[in-house]
């Protein structure tokens, strides 16, 4: 990004990642894109922050995500004069207009869906989520099916 602005760094830029930010060699590390930010976005620029950050992750490697904290650069936060800002998306806002979307077939988000089982099977998928197994994405419950066949 700085090759790309002269030195300068980005205007903007947004953190879409979370607690679950990962380096290239797969180990998870909360801080990993805040970081890169921090040091991509020019002097007074902006930090948006969607991710999802939890207040604990016990399933975590790393002492500081166990307790929900990251460590970031905030020394360069601060002396580079940078605002950051954070909120939850507004999902009632949304989730009425996405279902009417899918139902009209104009939306199809069922690329993301890597697992569609019983509902016997939720607690098992909840163990691959919080073990954060690999493949397990997003699950679709699905009360009719039996051992992840389609109940006919």
């Amino acid at each position: 990004m700085l090759d790309e602005t002269m030195g300068l760094g980005a205007d903007r830029g947004c953190e879409c990642v979370g607690y679950q930010a990962h380096d290239p060699q797969g180990n998870e590390d909360p801080a990993a894109t805040l970081n890169m930010l921090i040091n991509s976005v020019r002097f007074t620029g902006g930090i948006g922050t969607v991710g999802v950050f939890v207040p604990e992750d016990p399933g975590a490697k790393g002492e500081l995500a166990k307790q929900g904290k990251a460590a970031i650069d905030f020394g360069t936060h601060w002396f580079k004069g940078q605002t950051m800002g954070n909120g939850q998306c507004p999902v009632k806002k949304y989730n009425r207009r996405l279902r009417d979307l899918i139902a009209a077939d104009k939306a199809k988000p069922s690329w993301i869906v890597s697992h569609e089982i019983s509902l016997d099977q939720a607690a098992d998928a909840y163990r691959n989520f919080d073990s954060r197994s690999e493949g397990w994405t997003k699950v679709v419950i699905k009360p009719g099916m039996s051992d992840g066949k389609k109940a006919n």
